[in-house]
């Protein structure tokens, strides 16, 4: 080997060993993400809006169960706190997380299925997905700032009932 191959082949070494040592640990983020999650079941099951919004940036969208787009931490924040005030006040969340995907190293898609018992309605047009449950899908994208997951952008979406069968 020529003493140009060998500092080709030395400073190859130094790159891969520095991108490894610097490339995102997604077991840690996958960690942190999942106790972003517990968090806001926790603030939904105290009906506390202010800390079920505390993971949104400012400007965050956020698309909800009927489709209504709510812009901003604080409006997302005004609308929960109604909800929490009203047909959602006695409510029970259970929330599983289903999938997290990393598009990029500072970006993160979690998708969850909520199981929601215990509301006293529900808004128009949305109904349980069984008696006494309503399950919903909702799927956040999230961006790592400051060594922080936050959420720029969610949408909650109705699981509809089962059809019934046709006799």
């Amino acid at each position: 080997m020529t003493r140009s191959s060998f500092a080709v082949v030395a400073a190859l070494g130094l790159v891969f060993a520095f991108t490894a040592c610097t490339a995102p640990d997604h077991v840690r983020d996958e960690h942190d993400l999942r106790q972003l999650v517990d968090a806001q079941t926790e603030a939904w099951n105290a009906h506390d809006a202010t800390a079920w919004t505390k993971d949104f940036t400012d400007d965050a969208d956020f698309i909800n169960i009927v489709g209504t787009v709510f812009q901003g931490r604080a409006e997302i924040e005004t609308r929960h706190a109604a909800i929490f005030a009203s047909i959602f006040k006695t409510s029970h969340a259970k929330v599983t997380v289903r999938k997290v995907r990393f598009p990029s190293e500072d970006i993160a898609v979690v998708d969850t299925v909520h199981e929601v018992t215990g509301h006293t309605g529900l808004p128009p047009g949305v109904q349980n997905t069984e008696e006494g449950l309503l399950r919903t899908q909702m799927r956040y994208v999230l961006k790592r700032t400051q060594k922080q997951w936050r959420i720029v952008a969610g949408q909650n979406t109705d699981v509809k009932p089962a059809p019934k069968p046709v006799p």
